[in-house]
Formats: C-alpha cells, sequence, structure tokens
C-alpha cells in the first residue's frame, strides 16, 4: 500500500541525520541533512540485500519513481538483477555513439532476452562476454567483415569449443540481424561463414528405454532421499516428458484443474506455439500433493533459493547422478526418448501423436503446422496410457528386486 503523497514529499523536511519517508514494497524518498531528496529501491537478490538508485526529486516525481519501481519488481520476479539490469543500461548508453558492436548487442540482449529462459540467457550471456566482445566488441558494427568473424570462431575452435563456435556464430549473426533492422548495419556477414567451421559434435541425450530398466529407474526415484520439490519434478519428468526447462518451469497458473491439463503459452515453447500436456490420473495426484507445498507461489517447482525463482537447471541432473545414474547413462532430457521409444515400441501408439506430445514440428498433409488442440482426444488417452504403463514397470521391478513401495514423501509431508 502506498504511503507518501505529492504534498508530504513536497514539505518534507531535512534533520540532523539522513532519514527515509516510507512508500511500500521497498521504495522510499531519502533525505540527507542538506535537503536533497533521492528515491531508492531497497531489494534482496540471491539472498544478498541491495539498493537501487531511482533518481532525484523533484527531477523524478512521485509517479514517475512508482512507475520505476514496478518495473524493478516485475524484473526481480523473473530472476533478473535489475541493478545488473541498470548497469547494462548504462554501458550502453557510453557505447551507443560509435554504433559499436557491444552497444547494439546489449541493446539486442535487452529488447530481446527478456522472455527467454534463464539458462539460454546465461548461456548467450556468457558467449558474448567471453567470445564475442573482447575482440569484436569496439569495432563499428558496420565495418565487421566475415574473415574478422571466422578469427574470432577459429580462437573459439582452437580450444576445443567447437560447439560453443557454431552458438556464438549463431548469436553474432542474431545481433547482426538486429542491427540491419534497427539501420546500424546493412547486412548479416556471418550468412558468408557457412560451411568455414567444423562440424557440430553429435549429442545424443543418454536415455533409459529398455523397459526393465525403465523400471528399475522408476524404483530409485521413489527411493530418492531429497526434497520433496525435486522428487515430484523426477516423478511428473517421467509422466509428462517435456523439455526440462518446461517443466522446471511450470506456473500453477497454467495448471488447468478442471480440463486436467498443462497449458504452456507460446512464449514458453521452443517452436513459439501454445502447447496442451493431458494430466493422467497420476500426474493429477502429484500436483495436488505439491500444491500444498507450493501452492501459494508462482512455481510448481520454486527455487531452494527463494519462491520467486523456479528450481535450478541443475535440479533433476543432480538428483539422477545422487541416484547414481551417469550422465551417460540418463539425463533430464533422457525422459523424453525414454517415451517417445515407448510409446512407439512398447505401447504402438501413432507417431505424430507422440511428436505433437513432444511438442515437435509437425505438420499437416498441407505443410501447415498443427494448432494446439489437434489429436488432443488421442493424447488424453496416450498420455493414461503411459502413466499406467510405467506403474506396470515399477510394479514389475518391485516385484524382481524383492522391494516395497516406498514412502510417499509428498503425502507424508
Amino acid at each position: 500500500m502506498h504511503k507518501l503523497t505529492a504534498t508530504a514529499i513536497k514539505n518534507a523536511k531535512p534533520e540532523s541525520k539522513p532519514r527515509k519517508l516510507a512508500d511500500g514494497g521497498g521504495l522510499y524518498l531519502l533525505i540527507d541533512p542538506k535537503g536533497r531528496k533521492y528515491w531508492r529501491y531497497d531489494y534482496r537478490y540471491v539472498s544478498k540485500r541491495k539498493t537501487l538508485a531511482l533518481g532525484v526529486y523533484p527531477e523524478v516525481t512521485l509517479k514517475e519513481a512508482r512507475e520505476a519501481h514496478y518495473e524493478a519488481r516485475r524484473q526481480l520476479a523473473k530472476g533478473i538483477d535489475p541493478g545488473e539490469v541498470r548497469k547494462v543500461e548504462k554501458q550502453t548508453r557510453l557505447l551507443a555513439a560509435a554504433d559499436s558492436f557491444e552497444a547494439i548487442g546489449r541493446e539486442w540482449f535487452n529488447q530481446i532476452m527478456d522472455g527467454k529462459s534463464e539458462s539460454y540467457r546465461v548461456r548467450t550471456g556468457r558467449i558474448l562476454e567471453k567470445d564475442l566482445y573482447p575482440y569484436l566488441g569496439n569495432r563499428p558494427i558496420a565495418s565487421i567483415t566475415p574473415p574478422e568473424i571466422l578469427g574470432v570462431l577459429r580462437r573459439i575452435e582452437r580450444r576445443g569449443a567447437v560447439d560453443i563456435a557454431h552458438r556464438a556464430k549463431q548469436t553474432a549473426g542474431l545481433i547482426f540481424r538486429y542491427a540491419v533492422a534497427t539501420g546500424r548495419a546493412e547486412r548479416d556477414p556471418t550468412g558468408d561463414l557457412k560451411g568455414a567451421l567444423k562440424p557440430k559434435n553429435k549429442k545424443h541425450h543418454a536415455a533409459i528405454t529398455e523397459p526393465a530398466e525403465v523400471g528399475r529407474l522408476l524404483v530409485a526415484i521413489d527411493d530418492f532421499q531429497g526434497t520433496a520439490v525435486v522428487s515430484a519434478a523426477l516423478r511428473l519428468s517421467c509422466l509428462l516428458f517435456q523439455r526440462p526447462g518446461e517443466i522446471r518451469s511450470m506456473e500453477w497458473a497454467e495448471v488447468n484443474w478442471e480440463a486436467q491439463r498443462w497449458e504452456l503459452p507460446a512464449e514458453k515453447m521452443k517452436m513459439r506455439l501454445p502447447h496442451i500436456v493431458p494430466l493422467s490420473r497420476q500426474a493429477l495426484d502429484i500436483l495436488g500433493e505439491l500444491h500444498r507445498l507450493t501452492g501459494r507461489g508462482r512455481y510448481v517447482f520454486p527455487s531452494a533459493r527463494g519462491a520467486s525463482r523456479a528450481m535450478s537447471d541443475n535440479a533433476v541432473r543432480t538428483a539422477l547422478r545422487t541416484m547414481g545414474y551417469t550422465n551417460d547413462q540418463m539425463t533430464a532430457h533422457g525422459f523424453r526418448a525414454m517415451a517417445r521409444t515407448l510409446l512407439d515400441e512398447a505401447l504402438g501408439f501413432k507417431v505424430d501423436w507422440i511428436e505433437h506430445q513432444l511438442a515437435h514440428a509437425v505438420k499437416d498433409p498441407n505443410g501447415r503446422a498443427y494448432n494446439r488442440t489437434s489429436h488432443l482426444e488421442g493424447r488424453v488417452e496416450m498420455m493414461q496410457s503411459w502413466a499406467d504403463y510405467l506403474d506396470e514397470l515399477h510394479l514389475n521391478a518391485e516385484a524382481t528386486s524383492g522391494t516395497g513401495s516406498n514412502h510417499e514423501k509428498l503425502a507424508a509431508t
């Protein structure tokens, strides 16, 4: 609730020591002994207390300070440090006059990357700061040549990071195309580098696809001694087989309890199309129990560091390692290959249904992308059959090993 008024701020007098007039939500007006008035916002980021300067009164009015405060809180809710955003904006202003690669790169990052996943932002930011800005940053973007870019990419290749070299080329191309769109460059020179880099290392996400081994994996998940939130994430990764980033950033607002489905908005999806995941009885039971623990927050799987952020992208991977599965045996992404293989080979479902449920690019006979409700009735049946099949594999594995069902971690919490 706001506490300050324009009149109160105007009439506020200094005292012998600096004093604060609070407006709520961490926003306040700091008045120093000389009567100067500064807008400040106190917040916490990764358990550290920080202060963001929002301007000087009266140049920045109460209304403008509240708008800046609201924007900073919005960034914080997305896991972004508003103080770091401010630093980047300042650096961009200092560099912008030269239309340098770094200035335009930072502008592009702020404009385009806001809606991307945290892991993608971090990965892209690392490539920019480590591999591109040190060598291209000060160069006027319109004068950068293909051989110049190739020289930078060759440096990355020489340290054995072939995949990163390809990512760096792709990232640079996005910045050049942004520069073209905004009138700072004539063309994207990275297009001339097609075939110039070493081929990417083909990576296949390790996955368990043999039914008996899947059953043993399910028993290991049931016996997992980690937190209830990570345990639920493992179990739902098996049942829902969506991309790891989509699972960990799942929000309660996306769960349609009445329709018994998870509705993902287009901006969260790799293909930038909305997606529906039918929820089996087993998945609904897990979500129902988990709602008792995390249902008051935004995320189904909140971070252990604070409910304002989604669970770490390493949580499921680390849990699999704790359970004894190496990176060559099973990965968080491997749940997708596991479902893709067994839904086809063991349960005999239509490949189109499976691919659509995996949110892969599936097109109709006329070459048009299916909408999110395509094959929905069949996919509802498929997802329930998949959950029942996993239960069967789990029971068979228990019978073979002679173990009983593990404690129900969520229900007991």
